[in-house]
């Protein structure tokens, strides 16, 4: 889920510590520490600073796995907690995987999903049917806090909005389900392998990607209707040279480690640079597909000479990334 709605999670978890005597969840320590809780799993967020491919790769992995979810960030909270705000070192250890583990938790329902079960198993879990930022998720959190500042019981509060929220996350997967149904019929005559129907921002919109044995479809659902706009012809993987050459980019190792559907394109940008381009058909927006991969190879001996992997949603601003790397 987005930070807002973190942070809203964290502080509807504040209300639900009312029934916690050992502590005063109004207390500005224990505040920071839960809201805190509900936010420390997306750290990994600085490794931007470092690079696209760096981010991608490990966002949402390890700082999202067992480990940490269960040990290490409750575990550093209740300690930072209890030293510096003198709270009780239990209670601080219980609410703060209360917390971190409800982030995992929800991050589990986005299309880009987490590896919550590692080292056990490195799978990413991506259910998608919740969009990282949810409209309807983040109105409940607001009328709960509403609902609360005129003064009705916070704890009584959070268990109606989570099972609110509960039967949202049922309608939801069932309509996703429904879609599915929807886009196998519009598709009777083909040989499906594969659908995938990822939510928007939009609540009735919904992304589509349909693999079949010659081709993938591209579209989009409108209130349950659905609108293909690319067909693309399925090609075999990248091989000889070329794959040899970019095997071992880290842009090229970011990407596909992170796109579950994608193309590629080669094509010749001069007399001696050849581009090879993969692009992930997940995320068509107003005809673009944002989300690639850009490797520069010389002609001759296939060196990669530039890569870059992440969202571009311009070819000038694409070509200038390309540069600086």
């Amino acid at each position: 889920m987005d930070t807002l709605t973190h942070t809203l999670m964290g502080g509807s978890i504040v209300g639900l510590a009312h029934i916690d005597p050992a502590v005063d969840p109004m207390t500005a320590g224990f505040i920071t520490t839960v809201v805190g809780a509900s936010l420390i799993p997306d750290l990994d967020t600085i490794l931007k600073l470092k690079n696209n491919a760096v981010y991608i790769k490990n966002h949402r992995g390890i700082t999202h796995s067992l480990p940490f979810t269960i040990i290490t960030w409750p575990l550093l909270l209740a300690v930072l907690s209890s030293t510096f705000f003198d709270l009780p070192f239990v209670n601080m250890y219980l609410w703060s995987l209360f917390a971190v583990s409800l982030h995992v938790f929800s991050d589990i329902f986005n299309a880009y999903g987490t590896q919550a079960l590692r080292p056990f198993d490195h799978t990413w879990l991506q259910l998608g049917f919740i969009n990282t930022i949810d409209i309807p998720m983040i109105v409940m959190h607001l009328i709960y806090f509403a609902l609360w500042y005129i003064g009705f019981n916070p704890v009584m509060l959070f268990i109606v909005l989570y099972a609110v929220m509960a039967l949202y996350y049922i309608g939801r997967y069932l309509y996703k389900r429904y879609l599915i149904n929807k886009i196998k019929e519009r598709l009777q005559d083909e040989n499906i392998t594969r659908v995938l129907c990822l939510p928007t921002l939009h609540f009735n919109q919904w992304r589509v990607v349909a693999v079949t044995e010659q081709a993938y479809y591209v579209g989009r659902t409108f209130k349950g209707q659905v609108v293909f706009y690319d067909r693309f012809e399925k090609i075999g993987p990248l091989e000889g040279e070329l794959f040899e050459a970019v095997k071992d980019d880290k842009n090229f190792k970011a990407f596909t480690f992170f796109s579950s559907i994608y193309r590629y394109e080669i094509k010749d940008i001069s007399h001696n640079t050849v581009e090879v381009r993969y692009i992930d058909l997940r995320y068509l927006k107003d005809g673009h597909y944002p989300f690639v991969c850009i490797m520069l190879l010389d002609k001759d001996d296939y060196d990669v000479q530039s890569s870059y992997t992440g969202w571009v949603y311009s070819e000038t601003k694409l070509q200038q990334k390309l540069a600086s790397n």
